[in-house]
């Protein structure tokens, strides 16, 4: 999931790389200002607007599958599991760390109602064994479970625990070993209604090429709590917006589909100021491909400050306004 162009605000164009980065990193832990008296409407609105600038109206299906996009992705976020779920994130100290609402734990939970002692997560190396405490209903797969050890999200299959309406598990993040923590009665879920887009046009929907590396090339994206994750990206996406040519680096999926973070010129104002995500089907025989920014979305840094999201490289900040997909969304960091 990378990218490449130039900077995201005009003064950032005379910034040097690294502190380009600095920027979108300060842009995006300031986070939101909250909303306040934010109240929850009767449900999401749903409607796409549509732009009547530049580009041939959009066909009924292109609106209706745009649509059910849209309707998909605030369900996924909504969901018991989704992202608005997240309730805490820590960061695990060599040793024995105890775990539950009551101040004196080693990492507190944030949850009203939560048991003052959960169990105890003791870090050994690369291992994590979790401990139940004494009357504590932790369960995993819905059995009671006293004692395990954890397989974390960079394992084939994770170990998830669940107590009540909480549920955890194991996070590696480079060096860093952490447990990340949801609720799913999280008031968050049912504070978002809807998220913010910019009109719909088919002049968004831009054809790309693959510029193809003789072979896959290691790209590192910066994360928003520090480090990088190595990646392989398969090339460079050409493209034109409103006859600019711009580019961006994609890292390949297993399925062949690409997957690009990216930031423009609407980054830190009308977008999150750490990028936005892209999906991108794969590339056809002639390396021809549709790149959708009707379809760009936040990461989940912007509903959370529990996320742990990638940022742009710096190869992957067009020089142009991306008016399309989600802009930012207020109240939720």
């Amino acid at each position: 999931m990378h990218t490449s162009n130039p900077p995201c605000r005009p003064w950032a164009v005379l910034l040097a790389p690294g502190v380009l980065l600095l920027a979108l990193l300060a842009a995006c832990s300031e986070g939101p200002a909250p909303v306040p008296g934010t109240t929850p409407a009767s449900g999401p609105d749903t409607s796409i607007s549509t732009a009547a600038s530049s580009g041939p109206p959009p066909s009924p299906d292109y609106v209706r599958g745009l649509q059910a996009w849209r309707n998909n992705r605030i369900q996924r976020l909504k969901a018991p599991d989704g992202w608005l779920s997240l309730a805490g994130l820590f960061w695990l100290k060599e040793g024995a760390n105890t775990f539950g609402a009551d101040a004196g734990q080693d990492l507190v939970v944030p949850v009203k109602g939560a048991p003052p002692r959960i169990g105890t997560f003791t870090l050994t190396g690369d291992q994590v064994r979790f401990a139940a405490a004494t009357g504590a209903d932790v369960r995993q797969a819905g059995a009671p479970v006293r004692e395990v050890v954890c397989k974390s999200d960079a394992e084939s299959t994770t170990t998830l625990l669940t107590c009540g309406t909480l549920s955890w598990f194991v996070i590696r993040r480079g060096d860093k070993v952490g447990v990340r923590l949801k609720d799913s009665a999280n008031p968050r879920i049912a504070q978002l209604t809807d998220i913010p887009m910019f009109p719909m046009e088919t002049a968004w929907r831009v054809t790309a090429t693959l510029l193809r590396y003789p072979e896959p090339r290691e790209v590192l994206t910066p994360k928003v709590i520090g480090g990088v994750i190595k990646q392989k990206s398969p090339g460079v996406l050409s493209f034109k917006i409103a006859g600019e040519s711009c580019r961006l680096q994609p890292v390949e999926e297993s399925d062949g589909s690409l997957f690009v973070v990216f930031g423009d010129a609407t980054s830190g104002t009308e977008t999150y100021g750490g990028g936005r995500f892209l999906e991108i089907p794969k590339p056809d025989g002639t390396n021809k491909t549709i790149i959708d920014f009707n379809r760009a979305y936040n990461p989940p840094c912007v509903f959370s400050p529990y996320a742990t999201c990638p940022l742009p490289t710096s190869d992957n900040i067009l020089p142009v306004r991306v008016t399309a997909g989600e802009k930012m969304v207020l109240g939720f960091h």
